[in-house]
């Protein structure tokens, strides 16, 4: 049994052909996948999406790379105050350092605001960290968050993930262990206590290693697990039940799902 913490369900090619996407997930045992929202115009549909199908769960949240309003920011606050029963973390939110052209204050500002918002909840955090690993580090020590969250779609060094670790988070594996030039980040997957560990896909987004120019689809999260076996030292069974634990325990509204013996 999987969990994908971190998959753009609501976007193409999967919302084209939806019951398809629905069949592929459940084919490979996909039996939870949690939809990050990336600004306003999408909380319905995500919303609508993890009502119609009980694999599907919704995290709320804007995106630090797009343009966002006050109005966006009430209206997140005012959805998640509704208690949508499938909601399960806010995100994806973060901070993003990559393109210098976006208006960092305003980022400061709609992270910070977010971040009071899960605590307020006690709701994790679905975190996008792009360039930004130290202040995003500064950021979550101060904010002090009761559910933590996880460092989505990590390539920072292990000195790094251990900081945000040692706070309580959780690291998001994916297809960058599939390519062997990413030395840094496959070796710090390697020797990350494996409680630490979630995997996720961020499909359509992420391709793994032979797939790039294709869209990425939740269904390979068997091919990172696949991977991560193969860099770790621990029996295959004993890994996923690990992080299916840990998954669980962040994701604590996630329902219905029972962990496997080993």
């Amino acid at each position: 049994m999987f969990i994908d913490t971190h998959c753009h369900f609501d976007f193409p090619p999967f919302t084209e052909f939806l019951v398809d996407s629905i069949n592929k997930i459940r084919q490979v045992g996909i039996v939870g996948l949690i939809i990050p929202t990336v600004s306003a115009n999408y909380f319905d549909t995500v919303l609508q999406l993890t009502n119609n199908y009980h694999e599907l769960y919704a995290a709320l949240g804007l995106h630090p790379i797009y343009q966002h309003t006050m109005a966006d920011l009430e209206l997140l606050t005012n959805s998640v105050k509704t208690k949508p029963k499938k909601l399960v973390a806010i995100g994806e939110i973060g901070l993003d350092r990559y393109d210098l052209s976006i208006d960092w204050q305003q980022q400061l500002l709609f992270f910070r605001s977010q971040l009071t918002l899960a605590k307020q909840f006690d709701l994790p955090v679905l975190i996008h960290s792009r360039k930004a690993h130290d202040i995003m580090y500064r950021e979550l020590h101060k904010a002090n968050l009761p559910c933590r969250g996880v460092i989505h779609g990590f390539s920072g060094s292990y000195q790094q993930a251990m900081q945000f670790v040692k706070l309580g988070y959780y690291i998001g594996v994916g297809g960058v262990i599939s390519y062997e030039r990413a030395n840094k980040t496959r070796n710090t997957i390697a020797q990350l206590p494996l409680d630490s560990l979630v995997l996720e896909t961020d499909a359509p987004d992420m391709p793994l290693s032979g797939r790039q120019g294709q869209p990425n689809r939740p269904e390979y999260i068997t091919a990172v697990f696949k991977i991560l076996t193969q860099l770790r030292n621990e029996p295959p069974d004993y890994i996923l039940n690990t992080i299916l634990t840990n998954t669980l325990m962040l994701f604590s509204r996630i329902n219905n799902i029972k962990k496997t013996k080993n």
